[in-house]
């Protein structure tokens, strides 16, 4: 299939990750240039449009999709608002490219997958940037190796130096352990069956009611499981660590020790303040690879049918949370455009 020119992309949403977008899709990314932009804040919108030549602003995601200069769309709204910018990309036949969340909740998730499923072939492509890292890329390569046999236990660590004032106990299995739901499921190969959530003594640094820490135990398909710690007030900055446990041995990556300075009698190195720094390379290498996937005339990387599987698990996991104990994940069976 001969490669399509340069790409137009709209970007819906114009908070912190679509404003990032945009920069990136302007001033990194290759082949892509943004056409137009779309929030329901005119004037933001208008700001950010500014800063591109040839950008159009919007307010209605209809409107910019049915513009003739685009030919693809990157969501980067809040999460409530995707399921209808999604099935208005489909009514397109638009490629997308949706942040994480997919939706909210598994229903309105199955809505798109089905949404996909009558249009034949895959339009869209989830943003779990975590498979675009370079750690994540090598244990995920190490794992398939054979190597060090058959994965056994995952342990995962997500820590955040502080959380927005609007976070509640249930976002941090929605809005951030639903990135450990899916490495979960794209290391191990497996699916996730059952969610246990534990509640230890909330930290002192936790605002209001907040129950943070939390403990959130995996069980897979495959017989493995999987451990996420998920402490988003631990002061110090921002961490992402996990430790494969194999039959024939171990791995790990994040430790985040690129560089460490010795000075003044003491030794260390930095830590990230957010997940921006923390995955800057990634997103790049995410939104990079959409680019050329679809200009190729390919659709690649996270599907909506991992969007779905990813947001029945951190449901699980929510009910786990509120009523206590074990709770299976429901999928329904996985259509065969998702292999």
């Amino acid at each position: 299939m001969t490669e399509r020119a340069t790409l137009g992309v709209a970007v819906i949403g114009t908070g912190k990750m679509g404003a990032d977008h945009v920069r990136r899709l302007h001033e990194v990314v290759s082949g892509a240039r943004v056409s137009a932009v779309v929030d329901v804040d005119a004037e933001r919108a208008k700001t950010i449009a500014a800063r591109v030549d040839g950008c159009t602003a919007y307010t209605d995601p209809a409107s910019a999709m049915a513009a003739a200069d685009v030919d693809a769309v990157l969501i980067a709204s809040p999460g409530p608002a995707h399921e209808a910018a999604l099935l208005q990309a489909f009514e397109h036949d638009l490629p997308v490219l949706c942040e994480k969340p997919l939706t909210p909740d598994a229903a309105s998730a199955l809505r798109v997958v089905e949404a996909e499923q009558r249009l034949g072939h895959r339009r869209a492509q989830v943003g779990f940037m975590r498979r675009y890292d370079t750690e994540y890329m090598k244990l995920k390569a190490l794992l398939e190796t054979g190597q060090l046999g058959r994965p056994l236990m995952l342990h995962n660590r997500h820590r955040n130096a502080a959380s927005p004032p609007f976070f509640t106990s249930s976002m941090l299995i929605s809005d951030s352990v639903a990135h450990e739901t899916d490495v979960t499921r794209w290391l191990l190969g497996h699916e996730i069956t059952a969610v246990t959530v534990l509640r230890p003594t909330p930290s002192a640094n936790a605002p209001g009611d907040l129950q943070d820490p939390q403990f959130v135990v995996f069980e897979t398909d495959g017989g493995a499981l999987a451990d996420v710690e998920i402490f988003v007030n631990c002061g110090f900055g921002y961490q992402v660590q996990a430790e494969a446990v194999c039959e024939r041995g171990t791995a790990r990556i994040g430790e985040g020790h690129a560089m460490v300075t010795n000075m003044a009698g003491r030794w260390g190195g930095t830590i990230a303040q957010d997940f921006v720094e923390r995955f800057a390379d990634a997103y790049d290498r995410e939104v990079q690879a959409w680019v050329d996937a679809t200009r190729r005339g390919e659709v690649t990387g996270p599907s909506v049918w991992d969007g779905y599987a990813a947001a029945a698990v951190c449901e699980a996991g929510v009910r786990s949370l509120n009523d206590g104990g074990r709770t299976t994940v429901e999928l329904v069976e996985r259509p065969a455009l998702y292999g």
